[in-house]
């Protein structure tokens, strides 16, 4: 791998819940923001990470022979020395168990594609497609500008989920050309608490959003974490609502909050944010989240009402021909 070369975490193939129908998910390393509820924080260092599974390990030593760095200990419940850890990844590749995994490979373009390939037949029978997410993968504009391009080759319908912490200009010239939706994450309406808990400022994000919900090729679909306490909030909702409702978006996303990063620090060696200890998804809570967020949007737009419609049509028509056969 050379430096600077983008990597990818994870491909999830069959996915229900990144799009319209069955896509195939490319999540790629690497973000400018670091929220703190983040629920895939291995995404937020462009670098390769090494994580640990205690509840697969058999204690065999093997990853702790192969460490030339001395960065494992049978003794640590964490199992790797974090400060000496070079996440070369030998005791990935030697774990018998899967205790151990070294997330972020670089994938050339052209193997990348092949394996979207693969799922070609499911995309054109769900109405699905291929989505890239992250991370932010509109940090790797010129790495994925010749991969959507062969994709479009086939008219597979692509997506693109985004912070919308991005140079606009790269944007449009590296990815916005062959992207059929743009999931665009509104997170906080107020500079400062965006900041507080992303560690950046909102303010290009926010002007990004206007300006492509502005352009009238492209279908953007704003999405809102609901994290109890922090994006869901009666002021938050409301003024994020008010701002989608203000750029003429007719379709929105509501996301329940996902406690699974929780998880996944503690495989990373990472400390767990002190305001997260309590928060719960909790179906009740955000019923009413949701509530809120419904009564200061207009009337006449229905929250991603057209894509649980779609989800159902696919799966039903999937199941008839099956059932055909």
């Amino acid at each position: 791998m050379k430096p600077g070369q983008p990597l990818i975490f994870n491909i999830r193939r069959f996915a229900l819940d990144d799009g319209p129908g069955i896509r195939t998910t490319v999540f790629l390393k690497g973000c400018p923001l670091s929220c703190i509820w983040c629920h895939n924080p291995e995404s937020m260092d462009p670098a390769p990470a090494v994580a640990f599974y205690p509840d697969r390990c058999i204690l065999c030593g093997d990853c702790r022979r192969i460490c030339s760095e001395g960065a494992v200990s049978m003794h640590d419940n964490r199992r790797i020395k974090r400060q000496r850890c070079s996440a070369c990844g030998r005791c990935a590749d030697i774990c018998p168990a899967g205790a151990v995994e070294l997330l972020g490979r670089y994938y050339p373009a052209r193997e990348l594609v092949e394996i979207l390939m693969k799922d070609l037949i499911f995309y054109g029978t769900s109405g699905g497609g291929v989505t890239f997410s992250g991370g932010e993968p509109a940090l790797h504009g010129a790495y994925l500008k010749p991969v959507m391009k062969e994709l479009k080759k086939k008219n597979i319908h692509i997506a693109i989920q985004t912070s919308g912490m991005f140079d606009l200009s790269a944007f449009r010239s590296e990815i916005l050309p062959f992207i059929d939706i743009v999931y665009y994450d509104i997170k906080f309406i107020d500079r400062h608490e965006h900041e507080k808990y992303t560690g950046r400022d909102n303010i290009t994000i926010l002007d990004n959003f206007q300006k492509l919900a502005g352009m009238p090729d492209v279908r953007i679909i704003p999405r809102v974490p609901l994290v109890p306490g922090i994006t869901a909030t009666v002021r938050n909702l409301t003024g994020v609502a008010d701002f989608i409702k203000s750029a003429g978006c007719e379709y929105y996303e509501l996301l329940p909050y996902n406690s699974g990063g929780i998880a996944k620090r503690h495989s990373l060696g990472r400390d767990i944010p002190a305001v997260l200890n309590g928060i719960r998804p909790d179906v009740e809570k955000e019923k009413g989240y949701r509530e809120i967020f419904a009564r200061c949007f207009s009337a006449r737009v229905h929250a991603s009402s057209y894509f649980t419609e779609r989800y159902h049509e696919v799966i039903g028509g999937l199941s008839s021909r099956f059932m055909q056969r």
